[in-house]
């Protein structure tokens, strides 16, 4: 099999799908990649010569595989997106609030057994345990996720969960995020209670001080299968998984993970454990900072993030065997430039290398699954719930 890597520049999109006007009209007009060149000077040789430019401009002779993916979830989100990454099919979740389904929740807790206050009589926030804000997100979009936010102090990680768990069974948002942090408290969490929107109240989760060292966190997603997915049964089958960056967070195995956000670390800790691991071994990396440039509507931190990222393929592809593959892609769009801080709902590019590998279109892929199908016939391994392998387009003969 060789080494297989997935390298997910997280937000780097090449155009809105065609479904915008419909479902996510404010990015219709979206093209992260483009936006980004036209506003900053832009150079990315590598990827470009992989096939983005062949993608983008029809330019140039690719020198590997090369492709687009619509995403078959609906929205533009990261879980979301990387569950359909390896495989899934995520289920048509509802935009909820709090105000809309926080009794309802209350009543499932207290169902449990859970002792269940009101903490701030103006806000929707719920407080379990004394220990625990279950609240809307305030940094996605409007309605999609519901946050749970433990002291660590007071409760066990595990024991959040559990709540989580609770919560996740009785809303149908795209994710419940269950997380938290022992250098915080509850008083702290409960000071940076907020509302952003009218009837949006939560945790300002920065302000919290839950991120960083100590951070933990499961995110649990609505119609998503786990067991059903490529990272899972890769290591079912005893394939060494290495989840490097967000991947850490946001896809279910159990081997190593380091949910590391420098851009250099990610790269430097990839490069590192690809020298190291075994012979057969599978590599879910995600370069983060480009997805929180898009939130910040920063094309120069965008552009110095792709840069370095190219700089680090320049000299990482030339060290793969004969038999190693990568795959470079992305999770959906986050145009900096398109009026708004978040996701945009964008096609994707599918860039695969590999000595083994011939440079031909894949096409336009209606579903970033296949790449998931793809990773499971070149592993060997049963094919996830969801997906078409491209696998018999790519390889030399």
């Amino acid at each position: 099999m060789g080494k297989l890597s997935l390298l997910v520049l997280d937000g780097f999109g090449i155009g809105a799908m065609r479904d915008c006007r419909t479902l996510k009209p404010e990015d219709v007009d979206a093209h992260t990649y483009n936006h980004i060149r036209e506003t900053v000077p832009l150079t990315i040789p590598v990827l470009y010569r992989l096939g983005l430019g062949k993608l983008v401009d029809d330019a140039g002779e690719p020198l590997g595989a090369y492709g687009r993916s619509n995403l078959a979830h609906y929205g533009a989100d990261t879980f979301m997106g990387h569950q359909e990454l390896m495989g899934s099919k995520p289920g048509m979740p509802a935009q909820r609030l709090m105000s809309e389904i926080g009794p309802r929740i209350r009543s499932a807790l207290e169902a449990a057994g859970y002792r269940v206050e009101l903490p701030i009589a103006e806000a929707t926030v719920l407080l379990v345990e004394g220990a625990v804000v279950v609240g809307d997100n305030l940094e996605s979009q409007l309605g999609n996720i519901i946050n749970v936010v433990g002291d660590l102090n007071k409760l066990p990680f595990e024991e959040v969960v559990k709540i989580g768990k609770v919560v996740r069974a009785h809303v149908d948002t795209s994710r419940v995020i269950v997380f938290g942090n022992k250098k915080t408290d509850i008083d702290t969490i409960l000071s940076v209670v907020r509302e952003r929107h009218p009837g949006q109240w939560g945790v300002d989760a920065p302000k919290a001080n839950v991120y960083g060292e100590g951070y933990q966190v499961v995110h649990l997603g609505y119609g998503v299968d786990f067991e059903k997915q490529f990272a899972y049964m890769a290591e079912e089958c005893g394939l060494p998984v290495y989840r490097i960056g967000k991947t850490a967070d946001v896809i279910q195995a159990g081997g190593f993970s380091d949910p590391v956000v420098e851009t250099k670390d990610v790269l430097a800790t990839y490069r590192r454990k690809y020298l190291e691991s075994e012979e057969n071994a599978i590599f879910l990396v995600n370069v983060q900072e480009t997805d929180l440039a898009g939130h910040k509507e920063d094309c120069q931190w965008y552009k110095e993030v792709l840069e370095a990222s190219d700089r680090f393929l320049e000299t990482f592809i030339p060290e793969m065997g004969e038999d190693d593959m990568l795959i470079i892609t992305a999770d959906h769009g986050n145009d900096p430039t398109i009026g708004h801080s978040n996701h945009t709902r964008e096609q994707t590019p599918i860039l695969i290398v590999g000595k083994q590998i011939q440079p031909v279109s894949i096409g336009e892929r209606s579903t970033m699954a296949d790449i998931a199908a793809t990773m499971a016939e070149y592993a060997g391994i049963g094919a996830p719930e969801y997906g078409t392998s491209f696998l018999p387009l790519i390889l030399k003969r």
